[in-house]
């Protein structure tokens, strides 16, 4: 059993959002401690948990409680090996992240207070609850990196790791496709923009007759990360905010505020603070439109007359899709959709497809555009999109020439889970390791070779 084969997983990937909500559900279950390393400890249901996740998943090659004891030990003591080390995430890093995790929670439960009536806590109270796992996750993952930053691999070695496989064994995958999309977003109408302008005209004024900004921020903006602090999104370098914000604030002097600014995550009444340099200190009430409430018929005629231009041969999707796509992610890569597995332009196209996606291609034909489908992007606003179906690529067994993407991320992964067994074996000699005698058969301490 090599030591890290079910580490890698939890070390590069964040804790999901289901996770956090699991470990809520487990405060109030009677626990107890089977795993210290120095001041950190792993309780005997997390161990469980992720056994059973692992089991209601239905994937294969489930590992055992003994490799997910594994997995949680090797976390720990990056984490106690981080505190020798010094190695510390800074806490800008964690609140952004923490930002980011809230803004996907109001995507998937569609607004701030659709959160708190889910948890029965404020928003407040769930990042606080949620802030000391994210600091572990955080510094597990930069001690990680720092311990795998130099394992690269090239292309002999992954030939070499495709042959060690034997011709029997060679796994069999699942047809596979390539998909481009180009996106548009709802924006709201003329009456939803002009309640939304009133509103922070409103509040404008009323800091005018001496109301605080401050005080207006932390009850009424939906920034959830600058909203408690007043709307204090602290100092920022140019060129770090969206420019619609960034043009405003820099026109203001300290302590003006600005008329209402439209940007990509809503409408603005911005307060600039301070100029120091080449950075800027702001604060800002953010309101957005209920992204339920959009109308879909602009971005619908729009995509519409794109998908037509395309199929006339008057311009290509993938020049569509870089001038007229709405999603950042894929716009500069022509509208194409990749693995976010292995970076590949290929997704498996089978139960692990998003079923949105999957049914909309099933009436489609290779080398065909869909017609605009009405779509929600990760953080939750209204969208439509037009996708292009590409190519389709039958089931098949794996080989160089058309997995080499797929192989060499388990090529990687290999190399720096040796990287990763070698550390942890002489680092296991530098902090306090205590496991539970019910665990003592898993041998996670032992020299690898004894286990084999």
């Amino acid at each position: 059993m090599k030591l890290t084969r079910w580490v890698l997983g939890w070390c590069l990937v964040l804790g999901s959002l289901s996770a956090f909500a699991q470990e809520e559900a487990n405060k109030n279950v009677l626990d107890r401690i089977i795993v210290k390393v120095d001041n950190y400890f792993i309780l005997k249901s997390e161990v469980e948990n992720q056994y059973q996740q692992y089991i209601t998943s239905g994937q294969a090659n489930t590992p055992n409680r003994c490799q997910i004891l594994e997995g949680l030990v090797v976390n720990k003591l990056m984490l106690a090996k981080a505190e020798i080390d010094s190695v510390i995430v800074e806490d800008k890093r964690i609140e952004a992240e923490l930002n980011s995790r809230m803004e996907q929670m109001e995507g998937q439960y569609g607004s701030a207070k659709n959160i708190v009536e889910a948890y029965g806590k404020s928003i407040a109270t769930l990042k606080e609850d949620l802030r000391s796992s994210l600091k572990e996750q955080l510094t597990g993952r930069k001690m990680q990196d720092k311990i795998t930053d130099d394992v690269k691999i090239t292309p002999k070695e992954v030939a070499a790791f495709f042959n060690e496989i034997p011709r029997d064994s060679l796994p069999y995958l699942p047809a596979e496709v390539e998909i481009s999309h180009i996106i548009r977003i709802a924006k709201p109408n003329k009456n939803q923009k002009e309640e939304l302008y009133a509103k922070l005209l409103d509040f404008r004024r009323r800091v005018e007759k001496g109301e605080s900004f401050e005080d207006l921020a932390k009850v009424h903006s939906e920034d959830l990360g600058s909203g408690k602090r007043g709307g204090d999104l602290g100092f920022a370098k140019r060129g770090a905010m969206v420019a619609p914000f960034e043009a405003a604030a820099l026109r203001l002097k300290p302590n003006q505020m600005s008329d209402v600014v439209e940007s990509e995550f809503g409408f603005h009444l911005i307060q600039l603070l301070e100029i120091r340099g080449q950075e800027y200190h702001a604060r800002h009430i953010l309101l957005r439109p209920d992204y339920q409430k959009l109308d879909l018929t602009e971005p619908t005629k729009f995509l519409d007359s794109i998908r037509v231009l395309v199929q006339r041969d008057s311009t290509t999707f993938e020049k569509a899709a870089k001038e007229f796509s709405e999603d950042k992610t894929t716009q500069d890569a022509g509208g194409v959709i990749m693995d976010a597995t292995n970076g590949g332009n290929r997704l498996a196209y089978d139960g692990t497809m998003d079923p949105a996606l999957f049914f909309a291609l099933d009436s489609m034909k290779v080398g065909t555009i869909s017609t605009p489908i009405p779509f929600r992007t990760d953080d939750g606003r209204s969208a439509v999109r037009i996708l292009f179906f590409k190519a389709k690529h039958p089931p098949h067994f794996a080989n160089l020439k058309d997995d080499y993407q797929k192989l060499s991320q388990i090529t990687l992964s290999r190399k720096k889970n040796n990287a990763i067994e070698k550390w942890f074996m002489k680092a296991k000699d530098d902090v306090f390791i205590f496991i539970d005698e019910e665990f003592k058969d898993c041998k996670i301490l032992e020299d690898v070779q004894q286990r084999e």
